[in-house]
């Protein structure tokens, strides 16, 4: 299967002209496909209540944050989002040495699913990832991930931001990895991207590579060796992921890294960020600025189809 899907950005603080964290994300699904932007308010919920989600039925917990996100209509999880305390997530389709056709098919939650539960329950970005991977450790992934395509799944990567710093986190089957990111930029695109700049792991990773010959258990961990997925992608100029990074690179190159420069690059089209037709086209589209020193963070989101012919449209919690 072609590797399709989409691309999340992030530029820390000490690379944009405002000193603020500036997050962005395309979002590329199945053609025919709606995407709605939508916002839920906080709520508080009775002890013992229950969530359903896509397809499984989970504990919710009593109270969850407001959030707007960009979302499948059909699915109750998201692509991309954002919530009232400056939180946002972005995640992104892999594949890897654990990936089982007939097994992910299997309902359980889906990684849009565990995007949106993250937003709703992490304060900051660290609790949304400490959120995430609590209930991929629970519940696991799984699920058919189109209303159009049929027998399509996958596993996630994420990448979750707020003010202060930044996270990726890289999943395959139960198992996950995280990095820190606190300068410079990040992306993520259809590809592992850690290697052995690990922060944080579940706690069963090394020892399973170890016992099932993934990993000498001497040589330094790198996990896209580990799962069984080369850096190939990772160094070719040609792949999104190297040219989302340069175009990242670039524009913050002067330490003036705005706003519209996000909104241009997810405007890219000669790299393959933005696609404007095919099979997979951008859906929807979102750039935030995180806030700063009693700033308020905005986020933009197309609410249409390809950056290109779309408008952003600002939003706040604060409106």
């Amino acid at each position: 299967m072609e590797l399709v899907s989409c691309d999340t950005f992030v530029v820390l603080a000490d690379k944009t002209e405002s000193g603020e964290i500036i997050f962005g994300k395309n979002s590329d699904r199945p053609c025919g496909e709606i995407q709605e932007v939508v916002h839920y308010p906080s709520q508080s919920h009775q002890k013992d209540a229950k969530l359903k989600c896509t397809y499984i039925e989970i504990d919710q917990v009593e109270k969850t944050h407001a959030v707007i996100l960009s979302k499948p209509e059909w699915m109750w999880g998201a692509e991309m989002g954002a919530n009232e305390h400056g939180v946002v997530i972005g995640n992104e389709a892999v594949w890897n040495r654990l990936s089982n056709g007939s097994e992910d098919l299997i309902p359980r939650l889906l990684g849009m699913d565990l995007l949106r539960l993250g937003l709703e329950r992490g304060a900051t970005a660290r609790e949304a990832l400490d959120t995430i991977t609590a209930l991929l450790d629970t519940y696991g992934q799984g699920g058919q991930c189109s209303n159009i395509i049929s027998d399509f799944s996958y596993h996630n990567s994420f990448l979750i931001a707020d003010q202060k710093e930044a996270w990726v986190l890289e999943t395959a089957e139960k198992l996950w990895v995280a990095e820190l990111v606190t300068s410079g930029v990040r992306n993520i695109s259809n590809c592992m991207s850690i290697t052995t700049n690990i922060t944080l792991c579940h706690p069963d990773l090394k020892p399973r590579a170890k016992k099932n010959g993934w990993w000498d258990g001497e040589t330094d961990f790198n996990w896209c060796q580990v799962i069984g997925v080369t850096a190939g992608d990772l160094t070719d100029p040609g792949s999104r992921f190297s040219c989302g990074r340069k175009l990242l690179e670039t524009g913050a190159s002067q330490n003036k890294f705005t706003v519209s420069s996000m909104m241009s690059v997810l405007r890219d089209e000669p790299s393959g960020i933005n696609r404007p037709s095919g099979n997979f086209p951008t859906a929807g589209s979102q750039v935030s600025i995180l806030g700063k020193d009693g700033r308020v963070p905005c986020h933009w989101f197309t609410a249409t189809p390809s950056p290109t012919r779309s408008i952003f449209k600002p939003f706040t919690f604060k409106m």
